[in-house]
């Protein structure tokens, strides 16, 4: 059998097989075409108001805005240092009892103030009132969280919640 009598015995087949890889093809193209008309909209989009200069300057822009940003979240994070610098030496737990200086004035008109920084050093401040002669203010140094002068009670109180107080910072 010679080539020719092989291709129109098969020429039927030849032609469906060419149909459907030219059937392929334009679904190929098809697709193609769908995703470069979305690619055309995206890039239209982009460069929706300005040319490439223009956009140059736009991306120059925001380069400089960034390096803005990190100059100023370092002037921020010094700042910050410093700020919490100074939070650990001011009063930060504080304790308050009132108390009846005399039992038989009533209404608790007297109080005591504990004031401690981070490292539990700080103040008493004891305000004793007393309606005949007036009002009495003690202040006592605590240093570590102790006191070198006897305190009452009351003091003690207001030393402990303070002492027992959580929401400082470190």
């Amino acid at each position: 059998m010679s080539l020719s009598e092989i291709i129109s015995n098969y020429n039927d087949y030849i032609i469906l097989g060419l149909a459907g890889i030219s059937l392929l093809l334009l679904v190929y193209v098809i697709i193609m075409s769908i995703k470069q008309g979305k690619l055309s909209k995206k890039l239209k989009k982009f460069m929706t108001g300005g040319t490439g200069e223009n956009l140059e300057g736009q991306i120059i822009a925001r380069f400089a805005d960034i390096d803005q940003l990190k100059a100023d979240s370092k002037f921020l994070g010094e700042e910050l240092v410093k700020v919490k610098e100074n939070l650990m030496v001011t009063y930060q737990k504080v304790g308050v009892v009132k108390y009846d200086a005399f039992k038989e004035m009533g209404g608790k008109l007297s109080f005591v103030l504990a004031l401690l920084d981070k490292n539990n050093s700080g103040i008493l401040l004891n305000s004793v009132h007393s309606s005949r002669e007036g009002c009495y203010t003690y202040l006592k140094e605590i240093i570590k969280g102790e006191s070198f002068l006897e305190l009452s009670e009351d003091e003690k109180k207001a030393l402990n919640q303070a002492l027992s107080s959580s929401n400082f910072m470190e």
